[in-house]
């Protein structure tokens, strides 16, 4: 297990982005470096932690400033270890959390609405504001996404930096 982020992220200077993400493939993987790359070239001084699902835990939630979710999407539904990160975070969140900037990314066999459409009712449940529209790639991911994932990981940084998500 990996220190918990609030234990690296006390300099609230700067920006902590959280990038929580599941991947078997490693395709949703690459998206969610990308993203977490675009972030810290978008916002040099921000603290972007890129954390597997299985290993995020509620004081990395509670620290991070914006919060970005990636997941494959199975059987049209988020990965099984993303919806473990949401069971184990979200009573000991509750009311903790509200307002917390977030965006999705899903990495999909099909159109990836399934799993999108489940990841923002949960978003709903603990208070989080969707700040950009979901980035949904179907297929493996070629170099347009892997962009479409940076540009979005340094739109969020930016944007907390900025004060304006």
């Amino acid at each position: 297990m990996t220190e918990p982020l609030a234990a690296l992220s006390a300099d609230k200077n700067f920006p902590t982005v959280l990038v929580v993400y599941a991947s078997q493939s490693g395709r949703t993987a690459r998206l969610a470096q990308a993203a977490a790359d675009g972030a810290r070239q978008a916002e040099p001084g921000a603290r972007v932690w890129l954390r597997p699902a299985l290993e995020a835990c509620v004081e990395d939630l509670l620290a991070a400033d914006a919060l970005l979710l990636a997941t494959p999407e199975n059987f049209g539904y988020m990965a099984g270890a993303l919806k473990d990160f949401f069971d184990r975070t979200y009573y000991p969140a509750q009311g903790r959390c509200q307002g917390l900037p977030y965006a999705v990314m899903v990495c999909a066999g099909n159109d990836g609405r399934g799993a999108i459409a489940a990841i923002e009712r949960i978003a709903i449940g603990y208070g989080w504001r969707a700040v950009a529209p979901p980035l949904r790639v179907v297929g493996e991911p070629d170099a347009q996404a892997l962009a479409d994932a940076a540009e979005l990981g340094g739109g969020l940084a930016a944007g907390v930096a900025l004060g304006i998500c």
